[in-house]
């Protein structure tokens, strides 16, 4: 029986969360599986994976294949990293440092993902907090008006005469 490790949908329309799965080749997707080994969610930011290592590391031992996506989520979640070190025959201390090692690096790049964020969205939101604070009350009541005025003149109704004018 060929084994493969991919994504089972769940969720709501819009809202899917992926549960990682084992199962037949000739089974459907969202179908019969044989045992359930993590979770994934893309909606969140940064997206969350959860998955069982022992339980992965054992079905990618027996022969499982992953598919493209679960093998980019294995590998941000630092499995098959794991994986390779244990085939090549390195000692669990080695394994556990290389794991820390590829971890704290991992956490560096996340950081400076969030403050490039970060950069992008300062000078949005300065320039709207510096365009509000230019404008005083005195002079959004004005413009109101001269819109409304305008409005009047072109001969175009409000939304509440046009909802008026349909009840009647």
């Amino acid at each position: 029986m060929a084994v493969k490790l991919r994504l089972r949908r769940m969720g709501k329309k819009r809202q899917p969360i992926y549960k990682v799965v084992a199962a037949d080749v000739r089974s459907p997707r969202d179908g019969k599986f044989i045992e359930a080994i993590g979770l994934y969610n893309p909606k969140t930011d940064p997206a969350t994976i959860n998955i069982d290592e022992e339980r992965a590391l054992y079905w990618l031992g027996v022969g499982a294949q992953p598919t493209t996506t679960v093998k980019n989520l294995l590998s941000k979640s630092g499995i098959t990293l794991k994986q390779n070190l244990l085939k090549k025959g390195a000692s669990e201390e080695e394994v556990n440092a290389a794991l820390e090692a590829w971890q704290n690096k991992r956490e560096a790049q996340i950081v400076a993902a969030l403050e490039k964020k970060v950069q992008k969205a300062e000078p949005a939101v300065e320039e709207k907090v510096e365009e509000k604070a230019e404008v005083t009350p005195e002079e959004t009541v004005e413009e109101v008006k001269t819109e409304n005025t305008e409005a009047d003149a072109t001969g175009t109704d409000s939304e509440e005469e046009k909802s008026e004018e349909g009840k009647e």
